[in-house]
C-alpha cells in the first residue's frame, strides 16, 4: 500500500523518501509560480490568436460546427487525438502505472488499438458518409435517414449526460494541477479551471477548437517524451528502474495480472483492453473524420500521425508512472505523479514552461466536448433558432450551463479522473460505437433498432458501472455492452445501403 507522501496542502514533500529521488527536490516557490504565470499568460495570448484566426474562417453553421470540412491531416489527427486523451492520459494513465504496476501495461494496446480501430476501420467510411450526406453531427448522421425526432432526443440526452461527466474530469484535472502547483484549494482550483475553459470555448467555433487542440496535442507529445526520459535518467536507466521496481512491496505490482486467479486475471485484461472499444463512439473525436478534407492522401497521412502520437504519449505516461513510483513512493494521490515529477525534476523556469503548457492543454481539451454539447442543443434538438446569430448565442449559453453543472459535480464528488472519464467513455462508446461501425460498413440501421441500440448500449454500461466495482469485473462494463449491442442488435438488423451514384 502506498503511504501518503504529500503534505495536507497537496504540496510536494521537501525531502523525498527514496534513494533514487533528487537530492534537492524543492524548487523556489516564488520563481516557480512566476514562471508558470508568465507562461500561462503567453500561452493564452497564443490561444486567443488562434481563436481569432479560427473566427476569420467561420462564416456559416458548417464552419462553426465542422470547420467547413476542410481540416488538413495534421490538424484532424492531432486535434482528434488530444480530444480523446488530455487529463485522463496525462494524469490518469501515469497514475494507473504508479499504483497498479505492470498490469497498467494493458492500457497501451487498449488505447493504441482504439486509435487504430478509429482510423483504419471507422474513419474512411465515416468520412465518405459525412461528405455525401452533408451531416454536421453524429446525431444528425444517425437520425436524418429516418427523419426521427426520437433518435435525435435519445442521442442528445446520452451525449449531454456523458459529456457532463467528461468535462467534470477535465475540471478535476485542472484543479489538481492548480492545487499542487500554486497551493490553491481544490474548490477554488476547479472554479478557476472552469472559467478558463469557458473562455477558450467562446473563441470561435470548430476552427478555433481544432487549432487550439492541435497545439495542445503537440505539447502533450513533447511532454510525453521529455518528462519520462528525464525521470528515467534520474532513476539511473532501464536496468536501475527494473531493479528498483522489484523492491516495491505492493502485492502483484510486477505481475501483468496482479497475481489474480485465472478467471479474474482474464477479466482484468479484457476489462482494460475493452477501453479501446470506446473510441468509435465518441462524438467529439469522430467528428474530425467528417471534417477532414476530401482527399484520399489526407486520410492516409492523418492515420499515420494519429497512431504515432498515441504510441508516443501512452508509452511515455506509462514509463513516467513507473519512474514516479521509484522517485516519489509516498504520494497520497497517485494521479499527481505527473505534476510532482514536473515540479521536482526540472529547474524553475523549465518546470514552469512545461507545467504551464500542459496545464493549459488539460484545461483547453474540454472545448471539444463543450462545442459538441452546444451543437447538440442548438442543431440536433433544433433549439438554436433560425439565424446563425441566435444559434451562436444559445450555443454559448449551453456551454455556460454545462460548465457550471460539471464544476459543481467536480467540487461535490471525489471520484478519480480515471474512473470519471471511463464512465462517460463507456456509456457513449456502447451507445454509438457499434451503431456507427455497422452504419458505415453495411448501411442504414432501422429506426427502432437504432433507438434500441443506443438505449441498451448506454443503459447496460451505466448499470454495469455501478454494479461491478473491481478491476476484473470491469469487463462487464467496457466489453459486454459493446458486444451485446453489436452482436445481437445491429449486425443482424442492419441492411445494406444502396451505392451512391457515380
Amino acid at each position: 500500500m502506498v503511504t501518503p507522501g504529500l503534505a495536507s496542502s497537496g504540496a510536494p514533500r521537501a525531502r523525498p523518501a527514496s534513494p533514487w529521488a533528487p537530492r534537492d527536490g524543492t524548487v523556489p516557490a516564488v520563481s516557480q509560480t512566476q514562471a508558470i504565470l508568465v507562461t500561462l499568460v503567453a500561452y493564452k495570448l497564443l490561444l486567443l490568436g488562434l481563436g481569432w484566426l479560427g473566427s476569420r474562417r467561420t462564416h456559416d453553421t458548417a464552419d462553426f460546427y465542422l470547420g467547413g470540412r476542410r481540416l488538413g491531416p495534421l490538424v484532424a489527427a492531432v486535434s482528434s487525438a488530444a480530444s480523446s486523451s488530455s487529463a485522463w492520459t496525462l494524469l490518469g494513465v501515469s497514475g494507473a502505472a504508479y499504483s497498479l504496476g505492470l498490469s497498467a501495461l494493458w492500457l497501451f494496446p487498449a488505447c493504441v488499438g482504439g486509435f487504430a480501430l478509429n482510423w483504419y476501420v471507422l474513419a474512411p467510411g465515416l468520412h465518405k458518409l459525412g461528405h455525401r450526406t452533408g451531416a454536421l453531427t453524429v446525431t444528425e448522421l444517425l437520425a436524418a435517414p429516418h427523419d426521427s425526432r426520437a433518435i435525435r432526443v435519445v442521442a442528445s440526452v446520452i451525449i449531454l449526460g456523458s459529456l457532463g461527466f467528461y468535462v467534470c474530469s477535465q475540471l478535476q484535472g485542472a484543479g489538481k494541477t492548480f492545487a499542487v502547483t500554486f497551493g490553491v484549494g481544490t474548490t477554488e482550483s476547479i472554479l478557476i479551471g472552469a472559467a478558463i475553459i469557458v473562455v477558450y470555448t467562446w473563441l470561435g467555433g470548430f476552427w478555433a477548437v481544432s487549432l487550439t487542440d492541435t497545439l495542445q496535442g503537440l505539447l502533450m507529445a513533447g511532454a510525453s517524451i521529455l518528462l519520462p526520459l528525464t525521470a528515467l535518467s534520474r532513476v539511473g536507466g532501464p536496468e536501475a528502474l527494473a531493479d528498483a521496481l522489484r523492491q516495491v512491496d505492493t502485492p502483484g505490482y510486477l505481475s501483468l495480472t496482479q497475481d489474480l486467479p485465472l478467471v479474474s486475471a482474464v477479466g482484468l485484461a479484457c476489462g482494460l483492453l475493452g477501453i479501446g472499444l470506446g473510441y468509435p463512439g465518441q462524438p467529439h473525436v469522430v467528428n474530425r473524420f467528417m471534417a477532414l478534407r476530401d482527399d484520399p492522401r489526407a486520410m492516409v497521412t492523418a492515420r499515420r500521425i494519429a497512431i504515432a502520437w498515441a504510441a508516443i504519449v501512452f508509452a511515455g505516461m506509462l514509463l513516467l508512472g513507473f519512474c514516479g513510483r521509484v522517485l516519489f513512493p509516498e504520494l497520497s494521490d497517485n494521479e499527481t505523479v505527473f505534476i510532482t515529477a514536473t515540479n521536482q525534476l526540472f529547474p524553475p523556469v523549465v518546470a514552469g514552461v512545461l507545467l504551464a503548457a500542459v496545464l493549459s492543454a488539460i484545461m483547453s481539451t474540454a472545448d471539444s466536448q463543450l462545442l459538441v454539447a452546444g451543437s447538440t442543443v442548438t442543431h440536433d434538438l433544433g433549439l438554436g433558432g433560425t439565424s446563425a446569430r441566435s444559434q451562436l448565442i444559445r450555443s454559448r449559453l449551453v456551454v455556460l450551463v454545462l460548465s457550471a453543472v460539471a464544476a459543481l459535480a467536480a467540487v461535490t464528488t471525489d471520484a478519480s479522473i480515471f474512473n470519471r472519464v471511463l464512465f462517460a467513455w463507456g456509456a457513449m462508446g456502447a451507445a454509438f460505437g457499434p451503431l456507427l461501425l455497422v452504419t458505415v460498413h453495411r448501411g442504414t440501421v432501422s429506426a427502432p433498432r437504432t433507438l434500441l441500440a443506443m438505449l441498451i448500449g448506454c443503459g447496460t454500461s451505466v448499470v454495469a458501472y455501478y454494479t461491478f466495482t473491481t478491476a476484473p469485473e470491469k469487463v462487464f462494463e467496457r466489453v459486454a455492452p459493446f458486444a451485446l449491442v453489436f452482436g445481437l442488435l445491429l449486425w443482424p438488423g442492419s441492411r445494406r445501403a444502396p451505392k451512391p451514384p457515380g
